[in-house]
C-alpha cells in the first residue's frame, strides 16, 4: 500500500486525539445516514437525486475525492481518520510522497502569523516539520494543513467542531524516539495538562544537540522555549514552558540569541559580496520548510527587545539578532518592525545600546534590495530630526553621535542619498524663503530654532564625507552629491543673513561651524570671513559700556540664542570675541584659504577691518583698552600678519603667469602639507586648540563631580 507510518502519525494517535475524532466522526455519519433514510435516500442512491445540494456537507465527508494520479496513491483523509492504518502492519502508511511546509519567501500576508496574538498559538504544531529534516519522514501538520485546499468544507467542520485536531502540540506528546538524540521530556502524561518548568538541566541538553550535531530538533524546542520567555509576562497567553528563575531565563535568552545563527548558517548559508552587501539563501526545500521558524523566532526577538533592561543582554539581543537579517529580508513587515526598533533604542539608549541599534541598521542597510535602503534613509532622518528638538549640554554629546553614524547611512548609496537629500535640503530652503516673505517673529522661529541647526550640521556632515577629496580621489571619480555643495551653503549663508542683531549670534556661529567642517573636507571656498569680522567688530566696539557681571562663561556650543541677563555684559563679549576669532583663524588655516596663492591679498581686508575696530574701541568711551577681546584680536592679528609675510616669501621662488592654472595648482598641492608645522598661523591655531581641549576637559569632569574645575596643572 504505501510507505511505514511516520513518528509524527504514531505521535498523534497515541495522544488520543485520533480516537475521539473517529468517534465523532462516526456519530456524525449515523446522523447523517438517519437524515438520508427520512428522506428516502437509502442505499447511497440518494446522491444522484435535485436535494443533493441539501446534503453536500454530508457528502464531503464521507469521501475525500483525489484530484489527480499522484494523490491517488495518498492515504485519503477519510482512511485516515477511520483508522484503517492502525490495524495493518509495520509496512502500511501514509504514501509515498515527501512532504514540505508550503511557506512563501517572505510575503506579507505569511507575515500576519508574526504579528503577535492568535498568529502564534500554533507555531508548535507548525514547526513540527522541522524535526523531519532531520530524519527525512513525512509531517502529518502538512496532511491537515494541506486539508483546506482539498476540502475547505470539511476543514471548515473541523474548525467549528474539534479545534484540537488542527492545534494539536507535539510537544505535549511524549517522545518515544530511540534515536541518538534521545532526550527525556519534560511532561508525563498524568501532568499533561500542568505547564512544565523549564531547568538548566533542560537547556543543556539542547545546548549538546546544537553543538555536536547543528540539530534542528532541538532549536525547534529552543525556540519555543524562547517565545515563553519573551511573551512571559503576558496575561491570557498559553505558553509552552514556566519559567520562575532569573537565571535560567537570562540562560535561555543568551543561549538562544548566540546559538540560532551558528545552526542557521550550518544549515542554510548565505554569501557575503565583495561590496559588503550580503545575498539571501536560496530558496531550497529546506530553507522553505525552516523559514516560518526563523521568522517566528525574529519576531520574538524584536518584541524581546522591549523587555530587556539589563544593557549588555540587550546589546547581545540587538548584535545577534542583526545576525539573523539576511533569512528575514524578503519579509517587509518584519524589517519594518525591526528597524523601529532598532531607531528607538539609537535614539533613546546608551552610547553602548546606540551603537549596537546602528550596527543593526547599518546591517539591514547592507541588503541589495533599493527600496530597503531608500526606507532606512527616510526613517533615520526622521529619528534624528525628532531627537534633535531641544538640546543641552548633557544631549548633545548623543546627538552628535547619531548625526556621525547616520551619515555612514547616507554614504553607502550616493546615488538613493542624492534623492533624500535634495529634498530635505529644498525643505529648508522653503523654510528661509517663508521666514524672509513674511519677517514676523513667528517665521523667524521656523529657521532659529535647533532643528534647523542641527539638520544644516547633518547635510554638512553628510557631504563633507562623501565629497571629501581624499575619497574621491582614491575611487577615481566625484560623487554624486557635490553638486548639492552650493544649495546647502546658500541656505546657510541666508539664514545667518536673516536675523543679524547680536542675540542671534550664537546661531550664527552654529552654522559657521558646520559650513567650515565642510570646507575643510571638500576643499571648497565659502567666504566666511564677511560674516566673522562683522562679529568681532561688534565685541571690540558695543554701543555701550558691558555690565560687570559674576555669571559664568556662555556655552556656545548648546546656545542659539543669547539669555536676557547675558545681555551687554562683558563676560557675553569675551566668550563671542573668542569664539569667532577662534572660528576665523580655523578658516584662514584651512586649506583652500591658506594653501592659495593668493594668500597675501585675501587677509588684506579682514587686517584692514579688525585694525580699524581695534583703534575704535580704545579711543571710544563705551570701549575698554585692556578687555580680554583687544588682546585675543591683537595676537591674532600679528600672527596672520607673519603668515601673510610667510606665503610672500614663498611666492618669490614662483616663475610662471596667473594664467597658468595647471601650474599653480600644482604649486598649491605641493605647499599644503606644510601648513600647519610651519606657519605661524598653523602654529598659534594649534596651540588654541589644546587649550580649548584642555577646558573641555575639565568642564566634563566638573559637571560629572569627578574633579574640581579649579584644579590646575
Amino acid at each position: 500500500m504505501g510507505k511505514k507510518a511516520t513518528k509524527a502519525t504514531k505521535k498523534f494517535v497515541a495522544s488520543g486525539q485520533l480516537k475521539k475524532t473517529i468517534e465523532a466522526r462516526r456519530k456524525k455519519q449515523q446522523i447523517a445516514k438517519k437524515f438520508a433514510a427520512r428522506r428516502g435516500n437509502k442505499g447511497g442512491k440518494g446522491k444522484d437525486r435535485a436535494d443533493d445540494r441539501d446534503d453536500e456537507e454530508d457528502e464531503a465527508e464521507e469521501q475525500v475525492a483525489p484530484s489527480t494520479k499522484k494523490s491517488q496513491k495518498r492515504m485519503t483523509v477519510d482512511s485516515f481518520l477511520s483508522g484503517d492504518f492502525m490495524d495493518q502492519s509495520d509496512d502500511d502508511g501514509l504514501g509515498d510522497e515527501d512532504q514540505d511546509v508550503g511557506m512563501g519567501g517572505g510575503n506579507d500576508s505569511e507575515d500576519d502569523d508574526f504579528e503577535g496574538g492568535e498568529g502564534e498559538s500554533d507555531d508548535d504544531g507548525s514547526f513540527a516539520s522541522v524535526d523531519d529534516l532531520d530524519e527525512d519522514g513525512e509531517n502529518h501538520m502538512l496532511e491537515l494543513s494541506k486539508l483546506a485546499e482539498k476540502d475547505p468544507e470539511f476543514y471548515k467542520y473541523l474548525q467549528e467542531n474539534d479545534k484540537e485536531l488542527l492545534e494539536f502540540n507535539p510537544d505535549a506528546i511524549p517522545d518515544d524516539s530511540s534515536d541518538e538524540e534521545g532526550e527525556d521530556e519534560d511532561v508525563d502524561m498524568e501532568e499533561e495538562e500542568k505547564t512544565p518548568v523549564l531547568t538548566k538541566e533542560q537547556i543543556k541538553k539542547w545546548q549538546k544537540s546544537l553543538l555536536e550535531q547543528r540539530s534542528l530538533r532541538a532549536l525547534r524546542k529552543l525556540l519555543i522555549a524562547f517565545r515563553s520567555a519573551a511573551h512571559l509576562n503576558e496575561d491570557g497567553r498559553v505558553l509552552a514552558w514556566a519559567i520562575d528563575s532569573s537565571s535560567v531565563y537570562n540562560k535561555l535568552v543568551t543561549t538562544t540569541l548566540r546559538y540560532t545563527p551558528v545552526v542557521l548558517e550550518h544549515h542554510v548559508p548565505y554569501k557575503t559580496l565583495a561590496n559588503g552587501k550580503f545575498k539571501p539563501p536560496t530558496q531550497t526545500p529546506k530553507f522553505k520548510t525552516l523559514q516560518k521558524l526563523i521568522l517566528s523566532h525574529f519576531h520574538n526577538a524584536t518584541y524581546i527587545l522591549s523587555q530587556l533592561t539589563d544593557e549588555e543582554t540587550l546589546r547581545l539581543a540587538l548584535t545577534e539578532s542583526a545576525k539573523l537579517v539576511p533569512y528575514i529580508i524578503s519579509s517587509r513587515k518584519s524589517v519594518k518592525a525591526y528597524l523601529k526598533k532598532c531607531l528607538e533604542l539609537w535614539s533613546n539608549g546608551a552610547d553602548s545600546i546606540r551603537i549596537a541599534a546602528f550596527l543593526s541598521v547599518r546591517r539591514l542597510a547592507a541588503s541589495s534590495d533599493e527600496s530597503i535602503i531608500d526606507n532606512i534613509m527616510k526613517s533615520t532622518y526622521l529619528t534624528l530630526l525628532r531627537s534633535s528638538k531641544s538640546t543641552s549640554a548633557f544631549t548633545l554629546p548623543s546627538i552628535n553621535l547619531m548625526k556621525n553614524s547616520a551619515s555612514e547611512v547616507f554614504c553607502l548609496d550616493h546615488a538613493t542619498a542624492y534623492q533624500h537629500a535634495f529634498g530635505y535640503i529644498r525643505q529648508l530652503a522653503i523654510h528661509l524663503r517663508n521666514s524672509m516673505k513674511i519677517k514676523s517673529k513667528e517665521a523667524f522661529k521656523q529657521v532659529y530654532n535647533w532643528q534647523f541647526a542641527h539638520c544644516v550640521d547633518f547635510w554638512s556632515i553628510v557631504l563633507a564625507r562623501a565629497c571629501d577629496v581624499h575619497s574621491e580621489e582614491a575611487n577615481g571619480k566625484q560623487s554624486e552629491l557635490r553638486p548639492l555643495i552650493y544649495p546647502l551653503v546658500q541656505v546657510c549663508l541666508g539664514a545667518i543673513k536673516l536675523v543679524p542683531n547680536s542675540r542671534s549670534h550664537p546661531f550664527h556661529l552654529q552654522i559657521i561651524r558646520s559650513l567650515l567642517h565642510l570646507t575643510k573636507h571638500t576643499q571648497t571656498y565659502i567666504p566666511l570671513s564677511s560674516y566673522l569680522v562683522p562679529i568681532i567688530a561688534s565685541c571690540l566696539t558695543p554701543s555701550t559700556r558691558p555690565k560687570a557681571s559674576t555669571l559664568r562663561p556662555l556655552d556656545l556650543e548648546v546656545q542659539i540664542r543669547v539669555p536676557q541677563q547675558y545681555v551687554k555684559t562683558r563676560v557675553l563679549l569675551e566668550g563671542i570675541s573668542e569664539e569667532s576669532v577662534f572660528l576665523l583663524a580655523e578658516w584662514l588655516a584651512s586649506a583652500p584659504v591658506h594653501g592659495s596663492v593668493a594668500f597675501p591679498e585675501i587677509v588684506v581686508p579682514i587686517l584692514v577691518l579688525l585694525r580699524k575696530s581695534l583703534k575704535t574701541g580704545k579711543n571710544s568711551k563705551t570701549g575698554s583698552a585692556g578687555g580680554k577681546e583687544q588682546t585675543l584680536v591683537k595676537v591674532f592679528l600679528e600672527r596672520l600678519e607673519e603668515s601673510s609675510k610667510w606665503m610672500e616669501e614663498k611666492r618669490k621662488t614662483v616663475h610662471f603667469a596667473p594664467s597658468r592654472l595647471g601650474d599653480v595648482q600644482e604649486w598649491e598641492r605641493a605647499i599644503k602639507p606644510k601648513l600647519e608645522s610651519d606657519t605661524p598661523l598653523g602654529k598659534y591655531l594649534k596651540v588654541q586648540r589644546k587649550t580649548r581641549e584642555k577646558r573641555r576637559k575639565l568642564v566634563e569632569k566638573a559637571r560629572h563631580g569627578e574633579d574640581e574645575i579649579l584644579e590646575e596643572d
